[in-house]
């Protein structure tokens, strides 16, 4: 279960001279605030294209990607000429202090073939967080890889735009309207940030596929059951398939330094601060390798099946997500109401809920909430910020289970029909289903 992000102080000396156009006064105090206060620079400096004046910029971390990241760039090149004109392409090279050597010769040669300018066609640009005098602690990892390239390319944006922050993986591929799909997106909506939509690769065995598969199905269901419970937090949280605004970046405090996980609770701040909307038009390929660098995530669920164990993929049924619906639509009808009559509420729908909401003290911050914010909108707002995406998820976890592969493929077609969806128990037809709605 995912554990509550703390505040990190930030390595901050040396704060670069701001090089790019701002927007307003204000927009300049908010980002001279952020770079002062919560942003990492020293010793990390950006190499390669030095534009300044950028709509957009995508950050890439690589550890020992040589092998993937030339196809991940090669797949941005066939966007449009114009899109790619307003984009900085950022990657961030990165690895521990106690990384093995094969990790560091791997990003040397990583860092050689970005210094050959591989792709004109880009704004190209790097950070070297490799070298003995710029690489990450012994405790850090993806997490800080992306703040990094975050917190620097903030320098690079046109301020007097609404600029835009764009997270992507070095194995991860993208079609070729990726870009004019976000800017679209962004031009249209008013929300915070944005997911993009994905589907992995092919798995290069029969087993890999499989496993993949089975994972995307785990991903799916449980957005799908967030969404009919109407939960404010369904979204995937994937981290090569996120965008969001400049300002909302610097709004929601910054990318955390976690090693996993960090996407998670990233968007669930911007999700608190500005909202999170699913992107449609486009969609990014992300590997299906497996891989034990983080102790979750994609990579190792995909490993895990591969030698049997199948302990990350713990799918809800249908009963956890009717709970957390009428949870949610009981807060909504009683908002003005005392506490216990809240937890009266709740001992109607579910004696698991009512046991969960007490080991938070339910009552004390009800109360505490309510005396805050008096109005409707204001309170619900509040309401969904304490009951946030991490209590959801854990919330729900009370009834997940470890289930063979027949058992979960007879709970997501429960999940499907609840949501007018028939199909039958087969994997490729329930994920074509689910795939459907969340690719459009």
């Amino acid at each position: 279960m995912f554990q509550r992000d703390e505040k990190r102080p930030a390595s901050c000396a040396a704060t670069p001279r701001f090089k790019g156009f701002l927007l307003n006064p204000k927009s300049n105090r908010q980002l001279n605030k952020y770079l002062h206060t919560r942003a990492v620079s020293s010793p990390w400096r950006i190499a390669g294209h030095d534009g300044a004046d950028f709509t957009a910029a995508i950050v890439i971390p690589a550890l020992a990607e040589k092998e993937s990241l030339p196809k991940t760039l090669e797949s941005l090149t066939t966007n449009p000429a114009e899109s790619l004109e307003r984009t900085l392409v950022l990657v961030v090279v990165n690895n521990r202090s106690d990384a093995e050597a094969e990790f560091r010769h791997d990003n040397q040669q990583t860092l050689d073939w970005l210094r050959s300018n591989p792709y004109p066609q880009l704004k190209l640009a790097w950070v070297d967080a490799s070298s003995e005098a710029g690489e990450l602690p012994a405790r850090e990892g993806v997490g800080l890889a992306r703040k990094i390239g975050f917190d620097l390319a903030l320098n690079r944006l046109d301020w007097r735009q609404r600029p835009l922050l764009v997270s992507l993986d070095a194995d991860t591929l993208v079609d070729a309207n990726y870009l004019p799909a976000i800017y679209q997106h962004f031009q249209e909506s008013s929300h915070a940030g944005a997911t993009i939509p994905f589907r992995h690769q092919p798995g290069v065995t029969p087993e890999q596929e499989t496993a993949i598969r089975r994972y995307e199905l785990y991903l799916r269901s449980y957005l799908f059951g967030l969404q009919q419970a109407g939960s404010p937090y369904a979204y995937h949280t994937i981290g090569s398939a996120f965008a969001c605004t400049a300002e909302a970046y610097i709004a929601a405090g910054g990318m955390n330094r976690r090693r996993a996980a960090e996407d998670f609770y990233f968007l669930q701040q911007l999700a608190k601060t500005g909202g999170v909307k699913i992107l449609n038009g486009t969609r990014v390929q992300p590997s299906p390798r497996f891989s034990n660098r983080v102790p979750f995530g994609t990579g190792r669920a995909v490993q895990l099946q591969m030698v049997g164990v199948d302990s990350s993929l713990q799918f809800c049924p249908l009963e956890a997500f009717v709970v957390l619906r009428d949870w949610l639509k009981s807060v909504e009808q009683y908002w003005n109401q005392p506490g216990p009559r809240l937890l009266e509420s709740a001992a109607g729908i579910s004696e698991t809920l009512v046991a969960f909401l007490e080991g938070l003290h339910f009552v004390e911050h009800w109360a505490k909430l309510q005396l805050n914010h008096p109005g409707e909108k204001q309170f619900l707002t509040a309401f969904h910020s304490w009951f946030d995406g991490l209590r959801t998820r854990q919330l729900l976890g009370h009834w997940a289970k470890n289930r063979n592969f027949s058992a979960e493929l007879k709970l997501v077609g429960g999940l499907l029909n609840w949501g007018g969806i028939a199909v039958g128990e087969d994997l490729l037809t329930q994920l074509a289903a689910l795939e459907r709605p969340q690719l459009l």
